[in-house]
């Protein structure tokens, strides 16, 4: 299996996981943190890595946000 095949699905396991775990509300919290945690990436303990896996944890609570704006839903 390649690194990013590997990578791939680490990262859909946490995803996973997150979406079972985090309350929605809270999901979309934590996605905002960890995108500002991910802008100060240049200090010791914080990382650029922040940024991207922020997104996709916000992204859980907002594509069903919008499709509940928009009146769409996924069956």
């Amino acid at each position: 299996m390649r690194r990013r095949d590997r990578l791939r699905v680490r990262v859909k396991r946490i995803l996973a996981r997150i979406r079972r775990k985090v309350p929605p509300g809270l999901r979309l919290l934590l996605g905002l943190l960890l995108i500002v945690g991910g802008v100060f990436g240049f200090l010791p303990i914080l990382g650029f890595w922040m940024i991207p896996l922020g997104i996709a944890v916000a992204a859980l609570d907002i594509l069903p946000l919008w499709r509940h704006i928009r009146g769409t839903r996924k069956d």
